[in-house]
């Protein structure tokens, strides 16, 4: 997989745009330096580059994602999460693990909140990952898990197990942690597009953050 992330950077590294990249770490916070590329252009490019290599062809290498992983630009790890969306479907159960390492390191919430929705397409398909591993992560010190913990179910419209996004909700109820009020909120306004009078009774019914409420209401009248 080597060569493989060698022309990527080739490839990545020819459409290096500072003036891009400057306003673009700053989005982020300074948390991570990026090449400069805007999403389009990087989408484009990661189709050529999966079309010249025939990489999705190949079984799904780990080395592969902790290689651009590794990487200082936030591209890289955006492409990673490609790769692996790519295979998702394919995936084991046993690549949960390796999902939590990606989601507790370079963490911010776009890398957390493309990784979450791939950990609830593993979940369809192997529900026990719930008990085994994302109970776990609902109520971790570390709060990109309990985020993911929270959004995992977050396409999953009317398949959304209630009582489990309630269960995880209530017990980050008092979190002062921004990311986590906001995720709360998220959640929640995503389900009220399936099941308004649950989430508004929910809403009434419990003890959270001004935050949580507004954006989790949006959409209730």
């Amino acid at each position: 997989m080597k060569n493989e992330i060698e022309k990527l950077t080739t490839l990545f590294e020819e459409h290096r745009n500072e003036e891009n990249a400057g306003p673009m770490k700053k989005y982020m916070k300074d948390h991570f330096p990026f090449l400069g590329m805007k999403s389009p252009l990087r989408k484009e490019l990661e189709k050529q580059f999966f079309k010249e290599t025939e990489i999705l062809k190949d079984p799904f290498d780990k080395d592969f994602v902790t290689g651009l992983w590794e990487k200082d630009e936030r591209e890289y790890h955006y492409t990673a999460i490609t790769y692996i969306g790519k295979f998702i479907k394919k995936l084991p159960k046993d690549v949960i693990p390796f999902l939590e390492g990606l989601i507790t390191t370079k963490s911010w919430w776009d890398s957390v909140d493309s990784i979450a929705p791939l950990v609830g397409e593993l979940a369809r398909k192997y529900p026990e990952v719930i008990e085994e591993t994302i109970n776990r992560w609902s109520v971790d010190v570390n709060f990109w898990l309990r985020r993911s913990a929270i959004l995992f179910q977050l396409k999953y419209k009317n398949q959304t197990n209630e009582a489990l996004l309630y269960d995880y909700i209530v017990k980050n109820a008092d979190s002062k942690e921004f990311f986590i009020q906001k995720a709360i909120g998220w959640a929640l306004r995503e389900h009220s597009k399936t099941n308004p009078e649950s989430v508004k009774e929910f809403i009434e019914g419990n003890q959270l953050a001004p935050l949580s409420v507004r954006e989790g209401s949006k959409y209730l009248s």
